[in-house]
């Protein structure tokens, strides 16, 4: 059965909660970066604990901190981006890029990812393959499905 809007949110919730932003590059801080500074200033206003305390807006406001992000960086803002993409509130990214773009840079921002994290974003590329409205990211979502993204059942079987 094909999964649904809400229990892709739900899924979401559950493999991303509790993570926190650590070390890792925050909403704001990608921000200043995308613009050349280090964004040390920028760092104290970014949300560190609670990725569902991100608002939205910031997160269309600093669409561009997706590339800036580290793995930790990623790991705690993905979660907030997935559930406002699928919400239909990203206005200003094609944020299933930063999902099927599979460089060497986009692998190393997803390397801290667990399991349960990587089936959540199995699950959300899954729904949005059947979306009628994303039928322009159908083909990279396939490729991206087939390989990195693959579920541990299609590793197994090689």
């Amino acid at each position: 059965m094909p999964p649904t809007k809400e229990s892709v949110v739900l899924k979401i919730r559950d493999a991303f909660r509790g993570v926190p932003l650590g070390n890792g590059v925050g909403l704001q801080q990608g921000q200043a970066k995308d613009g050349g500074r280090k964004g040390l200033e920028e760092r104290l206003r970014d949300e560190k604990l609670d990725w569902t305390l991100l608002r939205v807006a910031d997160l269309n406001e600093c669409s561009s901190s997706l590339s800036f992000f580290d793995a930790e960086g990623m790991r705690f803002h993905l979660p907030a981006f997935l559930i406002a993409e699928l919400q239909g509130g990203l206005d200003r990214t094609s944020f299933i890029f930063h999902l099927t773009d599979l460089s060497d840079h986009s692998k190393s921002q997803l390397s801290m990812l667990s399991a349960a994290q990587k089936e959540a974003v199995r699950e959300f590329l899954l729904f949005r393959r059947g979306d009628p409205e994303h039928e322009y990211d159908w083909p990279e979502i396939e490729r991206a499905l087939a390989t990195y993204w693959r579920s541990e059942e299609e590793d197994a079987r090689g």
